[in-house]
């Protein structure tokens, strides 16, 4: 008897406050536990695919189970296959930060648990994303046409990827109005005119989003970089390229300019890329996912000069702002042209607020309707951090990445590909003299046997055609004594694979 009405219990109450206070306690518990013992697992997953298909049941329980035996399956089970992005030796891919102040936010949202899609379904989620916004904005010295206090203004998205899509979809609508109001010629015909342009080393989220917004692949300009211009996008190149569209009766209507590139964190020339966007009429974005946060060191601001000449401009705090995933921030200068391509009406959504243009309605501003209250973990981590103490966090970096640079110079046996601009150090084994294939092979063999020993995690992606390393430094408890660690283990596989290529 008790134990059915036990099981009622938790199915007519799925949320008891003091139960929740009990499991919570427990769960935190496990959470503090897993990073106190983080550098103990391997960086990245050994698991071979489908291995948890073999561990859990094939259908789902049918009777209650209880929070210690679910969280002894996640050590035994789950932890094996995951990858620890927040292990201070993790040096791959750029990074994914975590923070106390960061996770007490997300908790904080969990809590509330409000679907905030326009101001009346919870005025303070929208209030709080403006406010924190214009703070963030005025850390990075945007120009006042980007804040709220000017004409513009600022929206948190899920991902770079989802603010370049709702972007591109701004530009190609203002652009495809623009033609058949000039040009007297359908919707279908204009778009098929259009064109947009970034760099070759850009986030392939450009290309995804161009494809999500109807623009044909050979209407996509990757302009092409190499290392004359440490792989920044030429200017005139790409002038080059406009004017041939243009004669060809083409239509150029977004140019995507990079703070921070994927491959190599190249900062393409944007003063310059903004004077182009001007003189042919397109939308000029600034993609800064990674680099952009360390703008709001005064060392690093210059590399966001020009951004005044932008139409629109995002970055990331979870990749380098100590804000947990999944945070992207984006400031457009006219909030307008977003609303007029990505706004829906029904009836059922409707209220005095918004009819009367009292309020903003973020679902308007993105693609989905329902949104998190993710601007309270930005706001707790600019809190209880602090604008001084976020540039120590990005200069601290920098600095480590600028000492693994210099181990690497005291080593004839490695290369550094690409200059170090911000925590991000491209580098490659140097092949002997009879490589074949230029060390592409023996670069290679280097990153897969670094991530199979498993005491560190690195990525790799090519640079002027040659196979190259990416170092970055970004993990949140990442310190000195890591990242010398990490070059003992680089040093000590390199003599290893070299002395095999030797013999």
């Amino acid at each position: 008897m008790g134990s059915e009405a036990g099981s009622r219990s938790s199915l007519t109450k799925p949320f008891d406050p003091e139960e929740f206070r009990k499991h919570a306690h427990r769960m935190v518990d496990f959470i503090a536990d897993y990073h106190r013992d983080i550098e103990n697992f391997p960086v990245q997953s050994q698991v071979e695919p489908g291995y948890l298909q073999k561990l859990l049941p094939e259908n789902a329980p049918d009777e209650p189970e209880s929070l210690d035996d679910i969280l002894a399956d996640v050590q035994s089970k789950i932890v094996p296959g995951v990858t620890h992005w927040q292990s201070p030796n993790f040096y791959g891919y750029y990074p994914s930060n975590g923070s106390t102040a960061g996770f007490l936010g997300e908790m904080l949202s969990g809590g509330f648990n409000i679907i905030g899609f326009s101001w009346i379904t919870s005025p303070a989620a929208t209030e709080l994303e403006i406010i924190v916004m214009d703070w963030l904005g005025k850390l990075l010295k945007l120009p006042n046409e980007f804040l709220s206090s000017g004409k513009g203004g600022g929206v948190i998205q899920g991902t770079a990827s989802e603010a370049v899509l709702v972007v591109m979809l701004a530009a190609r609508k203002r652009a495809v109005e623009k033609l058949t109001k000039e040009q007297g010629i359908s919707e279908f015909e204009a778009l098929a005119k259009l064109v947009a342009y970034t760099s070759d080393q850009a986030h392939s989220c450009v290309n995804k989003a161009s494809q999500i917004a109807g623009i044909s692949i050979e209407n996509l300009r990757l302009i092409p970089t190499d290392v004359s211009t440490n792989y920044a996008m030429s200017s005139k190149v790409l002038a080059n390229t406009l004017a041939n569209d243009v004669k060809a009766g083409l239509v150029p209507f977004f140019l995507c300019g990079v703070i921070g590139s994927t491959s190599s964190a190249a900062v393409d020339p944007l003063s310059e890329l903004g004077d182009l966007a001007q003189e042919y009429g397109m939308w000029f974005h600034v993609d800064g996912a990674y680099a952009g946060n360390a703008c709001i060191c005064p060392e690093f601001r210059p590399y966001l000069n020009g951004v005044e000449k932008a139409d629109s401009f995002d970055m990331n705090p979870h990749k380098w702002l100590l804000t947990n995933f999944d945070c992207s921030t984006l400031w457009v200068k006219n909030p307008s042209l977003l609303v007029d391509a990505l706004s829906t009406n029904p009836v059922f959504l409707r209220n005095k607020q918004s009819d009367n243009n009292l309020v903003v309605d973020y679902k308007d501003w993105q693609i989905p309707l329902g949104r998190r209250f993710r601007s309270l973990k930005l706001w707790m981590v600019l809190r209880m951090y602090g604008s001084n103490g976020l540039r120590s966090y990005i200069t601290n970096h920098c600095n480590l990445a600028k000492h693994f640079e210099e181990l690497l110079r005291t080593d004839s046996r490695f290369e550094v590909v690409a200059p170090r601009v911000f925590s991000l150090v491209c580098f490659r084994l140097k092949s002997p003299a009879n490589d074949a294939d230029n060390s592409c092979s023996l670069s290679a063999k280097l990153v897969d046997a670094l991530n199979s020993d498993g005491n560190i995690l690195i990525t790799n992606t090519v640079l002027g055609g040659r196979y190259t390393i990416r170092f970055t430094v970004g993990a949140s408890r990442t310190e000195l004594r890591h990242v010398d660690a990490a070059w003992k283990v680089i040093q000590q596989l390199a003599s290893k694979l070299l002395k095999e290529c030797s013999s």
